[in-house]
């Protein structure tokens, strides 16, 4: 079947990316509903390998022009032919009035490329989706308006805090509706909707055929614990924190570290493991694909994360990499952060530790080598939570019915996969 909006374009800042797993987990889940989409990227792939996932999904892909420059007669085209379109002159306005109050190439650049959209979106498309708050949904927004379509949104961690009020403030008043993964970022864009209604909170849960239980865990007591993260190096990541915090650890200790991801800000962390002389200690093993990341998470004894608000304003909302770790029956380790808390339970799911407070993040460290008791014990609390409450075949639900598609009921109860695991 297909949803009653019909054919609908999801509109990505970047299609495909490994830090967005999250997204196209999503994409496939509404797919196999019957929904019928068409992915719409701003910018072209960076990464060199792709999740199994990506093969999965049978959307079709198109990109708009990256930067303007770039594709100018594509560019001339699109404005020659969106400005006949109803629904120009309100864009423009819309536009114009963003424009003064940012004034930045970023904002010419997301009208020249709504322009484009509008004018070469395709004729069955029935609705627009934004996934994030800032750039992509000023772009739907512009292009919807120009189309006289409705349009929606999915708002995550960076584009909300990182958004001014006033502009969430009008995509939410602009939107038909919002859903977001958390229940801070849920309140804080209730406050600022026309509605609270308006906006709902839809965890992204995991797919768990991708994670399937593990058969066993346990560690070998001449080996060294390894402890493992799974993140981008940037700023948010808080890997400075953590870096400082392993520094601390008693010599006597027997672990090691592996670091799975990418980002700008791996060689900086690398020469700093090597300034502390924790560099035999580490490994970097760059971005990787998810069934690399799965067995990095089945060989690692602990997962640690440790977020924190960037300076920028920049943070984590509820990191899928947390819920991956523990459906592996990972002990975890992670700031009480944004959605973290809403995910672990100090002590009964994992452990919680202030963001940037590095004593405190080596101290649960020595904890969790110290004693493989506690690990087991808050690995498998952690798994039994995410299989009860995290499970994507039943959160996709909330996001399924608001495009239309009528409700699957699961063919085995959850309970019972739970118990079965």
């Amino acid at each position: 079947m297909t949803g009653s909006v019909g054919r609908v374009a999801f509109v990505l800042k970047g299609y495909p990316r490994l830090s967005e797993t999250f997204i196209a987990q999503e994409i496939l889940a509404l797919e196999r509903r019957g929904l019928d989409i068409l992915i719409v990227s701003l910018r072209h792939p960076t990464d060199t390998a792709i999740h199994p996932v990506h093969r999965q999904i049978a959307a079709e892909c198109v990109y708009l022009p990256e930067y303007l420059y770039q594709e100018p007669l594509r560019v001339w085209r699109g404005w020659r032919k969106a400005r006949r379109l109803p629904g120009y002159k309100a864009a423009r306005r819309a536009w114009l009035a963003d424009l003064v109050r940012d004034k930045t190439p970023n904002r010419i650049r997301r009208f020249g490329q709504a322009l484009v959209l509008a004018a070469e979106l395709p004729a069955d498309i029935g609705r627009l989706h934004a996934h994030f708050i800032h750039t992509p949904a000023s772009v739907t927004r512009y292009a919807a308006m120009t189309c006289g379509l409705e349009w929606s949104v999915s708002a995550h961690a960076k584009d909300i805090w990182t958004t001014p009020d006033w502009e969430k403030r009008e995509k939410l008043g602009d939107a038909a509706w919002a859903v977001t993964c958390t229940e801070i970022g849920h309140r804080h864009l209730a406050e600022l909707a026309p509605d609270p209604c308006r906006v709902a909170l839809c965890y992204h849960g995991l797919n768990l055929n991708n994670f399937p239980a593990p058969a066993s865990r346990g560690h070998n007591a001449d080996d060294p614990v390894t402890i493992l993260s799974v993140g981008r190096a940037v700023a948010k990541k808080g890997y400075d924190d953590l870096l400082a915090a392993l520094a601390l650890l008693p010599r006597s200790l027997n672990w090691r570290f592996v670091h799975v991801g990418g980002g700008a800000l791996a060689p900086e962390l690398k020469a700093e493991a090597a300034r502390l002389g924790l560099a035999g200690r580490f490994e970097w093993r760059g971005g990787r694909p998810q069934p690399d990341v799965l067995a990095a998470y089945r060989a690692a004894d602990i997962f640690v994360l440790a977020s924190k608000i960037a300076p920028d304003g920049d943070r984590d909302g509820l990191p899928n990499v947390l819920m991956e770790a523990q459906s592996q029956r990972v002990a975890c380790v992670a700031t009480d952060l944004a959605g973290i808390p809403e995910l672990i339970e100090d002590e009964v799911t994992g452990l919680l530790v202030p963001p940037s407070d590095r004593p405190a993040l080596a101290a649960a460290l020595i904890r969790l080598i110290g004693d493989p008791a506690l690990r087991e014990r808050l690995g498998a609390a952690g798994e039994r939570r995410v299989r009860r409450e995290f499970d994507a075949s039943c959160t996709i639900g909330l996001l399924a019915a608001r495009f239309g598609l009528e409700p699957v009921q699961p063919t085995v109860p959850v309970r019972e996969l739970v118990d079965a695991s």
